[in-house]
Order: C-alpha cells, then structure tokens, then sequence
C-alpha cells in the first residue's frame, strides 16, 4: 500500500511584479533596485526559504543567480546593513553567499522579529 500527498496553488496575478523584476526572458536575475526592495523582512523570507546554518555563519543559496548578480546581493547586505559576506562555490558555478558569525548578531537583530521561532535555529539561536 502506498499513499500520495497533492496540493495545488492558485496563480494569483499580484505576484507578476515580482516575476518581472526577477526574470529576464526567462532567466533569473537580480534587479537593480535590489537595494530598495531588500528590507527586513525579505531577508527573513530569504533565510527562511533558502537559508542554511553553516557552522557559526549561514549560507544563502544563490545558485540560480550568476556571480555579479551574487555580487550585486552581498553588497547590498554590506552597504544597508553592515553584514560582511564572502562568495562560496564559484568554481562549481553555483555561487552562494557565506554571511560571518562576527556579521550573525547584525543580522539576528534585524530579522529575528520576522521569523518564526521554529526557524531561528538557521540564526544560531539554539
């Protein structure tokens, strides 16, 4: 016997402004008002969705992005919230976003109060 879990989502035509400012015929890239539309918020989304502990720090994957548009993120982050980052896995082509444990309490503080308690472990809060 084996069972089958299927859920669909309805397309809503709000979230079009986010495909147009993150697709380029087709292809994934990251807006050059990025600095705007990066708030807090988004952030904690961000980590939610696509964050991972790594050691003492956390990786945001951007795998999907090419280097300058990671590049394009990480100064974003340095510039409008002071978290100093490093580009991981370029050699894989795959490049991801390191975020430094000395950067942790900075981002902690900012998007904390976004996130479900569930999903601080990612913060390194327990």
């Amino acid at each position: 016997m084996s069972y089958a879990l299927l859920f669909g989502t309805r397309f809503l035509s709000c979230f079009n402004e986010f495909y147009e400012l993150f697709y380029k015929d087709k292809v994934k890239v990251v807006p050059d008002n990025i600095y705007d539309i990066l708030t807090p918020i988004a952030l904690a989304h961000w980590i939610i969705g696509d964050g991972a502990k790594l050691n003492k720090g956390l990786v945001l994957c951007t795998d999907s992005f090419t280097v300058k548009d990671v590049v394009k993120f990480s100064n974003v982050l340095k510039i409008k919230y002071d978290i100093n980052t490093t580009i991981q896995g370029i050699k894989n082509n795959r490049p991801r976003i390191y975020i430094f444990k000395e950067s942790m309490p900075n981002l902690r503080k900012l998007v904390k109060p976004f996130m479900l308690k569930s999903m601080w472990y990612k913060l390194n809060l327990y």
